[in-house]
């Protein structure tokens, strides 16, 4: 697993990864990984569009698509037709707010650790696990005073 630092550059973590890189793909790994909302497709084009008007739906789609299959962000699946894309690939968990629909990340590793394990425990006999994907549904702090 490839994880950024703040002194990487993402042409360097794209060409890690084997992707070639280009000005798109740079500034939408960019935003994808200053912004910790988990953005959608739409939520990134329409952020860098007004900067980049070359910039296509299609392209920042393919862009992310293709980072995810390089595992280079992860596609988080918390509602049914909506899928957000995170940069951060330490194991956490997502819990969205049902009344603001804000999205925060979760981490222990300990207890996130003891909690694949557990997962993993329970797959039935000769079963090979690939992803463990986990999402809470509640109200945020803010949000539930």
């Amino acid at each position: 697993m490839i994880t950024r630092n703040n002194s990487e550059s993402a042409t360097f973590i794209m060409e890690k990864k084997g992707i070639r890189p280009s000005i798109q793909r740079t500034v939408i790994y960019d935003y994808i990984s200053s912004h910790k909302t988990h953005p959608t497709v739409d939520d990134v084009y329409t952020e860098l569009s007004p900067k980049y008007p070359t910039l296509s739906r299609t392209t920042v789609y393919n862009t992310l698509k293709l980072f995810a299959e390089h595992e280079l962000v992860q596609v988080v699946r918390i509602e049914d037709d909506e899928l957000r894309y995170d940069a951060e690939l330490k194991p956490h968990l997502h819990f969205k707010c049902r009344k603001c629909g804000n999205i925060f990340d979760g981490f222990d590793d300990n207890k996130i650790s003891q909690f694949n394990y557990d997962c993993i425990s329970v797959a039935p006999q000769g079963f090979k696990i690939n992803t463990i994907e986990t999402n809470i549904i509640g109200e945020c702090a803010k949000c539930s005073e």
